[in-house]
């Protein structure tokens, strides 16, 4: 089975439960159930993209937005992981050039390694400290919407529908995003495969 780099550390998604910002709006204290059931998950995705320093910032400012603008929240739009991913890619996006910083400055510690000698398979993770190497480089090269579609799928498992949701963008962009993404990572990589073909859309 050919390998998935950018899935290799893919976070376990919340069991679904009551926790959402909307009875909030009446009682702040839950809120507090939001904060305890999504925020490890939402700090691991802003260490993966922008490292551990500003992984913290990152995080706590994503769920003091939520806090403030949990009036806007539509349970019919999002899931209340979805909404928090969109959050927090947008706050990410505010840090564009320190992301790129850190991805170039990763590609320039050494290959990935490629175990068991499929020629499609880069032992990679998606991580401040594991990606590395080519595969850096080359999504540090993609298009601020490119690199936000594709690391939405490959470190948070979003569906295409998810990613539409998160980034407020329309369904047929993302699958166009993700397909150039995915074209121009697979030709700086020499033709490694960098997502699952049969990946496309997880919903």
């Amino acid at each position: 089975m050919t390998g998935n780099p950018l899935a290799a550390a893919r976070p376990e998604r919340p069991p679904a439960g009551p926790a959402a910002p909307r009875p909030s709006l009446h009682d702040p204290e839950r809120f507090g159930e939001v904060f305890d059931a999504h925020f490890a998950e939402i700090h691991g995705y802003a260490a993966k993209r922008l490292g551990p320093d500003a992984a913290s910032d990152v995080a706590s400012q994503t769920f003091l937005e939520a806090f403030r603008h949990r009036d806007r929240y539509d349970p019919a739009r999002a899931n209340v992981r979805t909404w928090l991913y969109g959050i927090a890619t947008n706050l990410i996006g505010k840090h564009r050039r320190s992301e790129v910083r850190g991805l170039r400055a990763r590609a320039r510690l050494g290959p990935v390694r490629d175990e068991g000698g499929h020629a499609d398979r880069v032992d990679a993770r998606v991580s401040a400290q594991g990606l590395r190497g080519r595969l850096a480089g080359a999504i540090a090269a993609l298009p601020a919407g490119e690199r936000d579609v594709l690391l939405l799928v490959a470190l948070a498992d979003l569906t295409h529908e998810e990613v539409a949701a998160a980034l407020d963008i329309p369904y047929g962009t993302v699958g166009s995003r993700l397909s150039r993404a995915r074209k121009r990572v697979r030709a700086a990589l020499g033709g490694t495969n960098p997502m699952h073909e049969g990946e496309d859309d997880h919903g």
